[in-house]
């Protein structure tokens, strides 16, 4: 079971454009996004493979204005474990090592054992 993580997303709605086609998918993908008492600040209750489709869904988007949130995103997404770096290695089309560390922020080391492991080299 993956752990939740608990991340404050800051003037959600005021810096997100369209921000009700980002709240469906989000909530589509079984998060839980939620406002902050009466503040203009919200919630997001999300594991690491949710974080990591939504990040996904944002950079394929041409929504400029969901840019901050994959940013705010991937600083928190740093800490993987190296199941969660399989799973996220499995889903990528033509997987090099450069293309792994560039989507999970991962270090040399840890992308080549992840390589080496979905080659049988272990």
């Amino acid at each position: 079971m993956e752990s939740i993580n608990s991340i404050k997303l800051p003037s959600f709605l005021r810096r997100t454009l369209n921000a009700y086609a980002l709240k469906a998918y989000v909530r589509g993908l079984g998060c839980e996004l939620t406002r902050i008492r009466r503040s203009r600040n919200w919630q997001l209750k999300a594991n690491n493979s949710q974080i990591y489709a939504i990040i996904t869904f944002i950079e394929q988007s041409h929504e400029d204005s969901w840019l901050w949130l994959a940013t705010l995103l991937k600083s928190q997404y740093q800490h993987l474990t190296h199941d969660n770096l399989v799973i996220i290695a499995k889903r990528l089309p033509n997987l090099t090592i450069s293309a792994l560390m560039a989507h999970t922020d991962c270090t040399l080391t840890q992308a080549r054992k992840v390589l080496d492991e979905l080659e049988g080299f272990d």
